[in-house]
């Protein structure tokens, strides 16, 4: 994810009023939890926060949870929040395909925001660097996408023109 902040500035209050959950994998729950500290943080600066918090296993059951919170039909948004680091095998590469391709099929079945905040890094410094604070914490990112795609109105208002 882009650094968002270069893209559009929220406004204090620009979460006021949203219903917000997020969806969390427990495995690399070191760097899980400081996603969510932070998403939690960001959105609290912004003037909402999370109304749920569901715990699932890791990044493979994320888009069930997601699912279910959807459906509920109690939220604008739902950020999925996990961690996956490469290891010696090909299984970095198909858990980090299924969670990002059942994230998106839930988003666009249930149409609803469902922000991926999945991190996926070659080792433990570049995880530990996207979820440390600062420019490029996607715990951050991921909040303030949340708050971006469920605010109503118009999302860009950026003018493209032609010839």
């Amino acid at each position: 994810m882009s650094d968002l902040g270069s893209i559009t500035a929220l406004r204090p209050g620009a979460a006021r009023g949203l219903k917000l959950a997020a969806c969390v994998a427990t495995f690399n729950s070191a760097y899980t939890r400081r996603l969510l500290n932070s998403a939690h943080a960001r959105l609290k600066a912004l003037g909402g926060g999370l109304e749920a918090v569901e715990w699932v296993p890791g990044a493979l059951e994320l888009p069930l949870a997601a699912q279910r919170l959807a459906r509920s039909g109690a939220y604008d948004a739902i950020i999925a929040i996990g961690c996956v680091i490469r290891g010696d095998t090909s299984h970095y590469d198909l858990v980090c395909e299924g969670a990002l391709q059942g994230l998106l099929r839930v988003s666009l079945d249930e149409s609803l925001p469902v922000i991926f905040g999945v991190i996926t890094t070659e080792d433990k410094a570049q995880a530990l660097a996207r979820c440390s604070g600062g420019p490029h914490d996607a715990g951050r990112h991921a909040a303030e996408a949340a708050v971006m795609m469920a605010r109503p109105g118009p999302r860009s208002r950026t003018r493209i023109r032609k010839g």
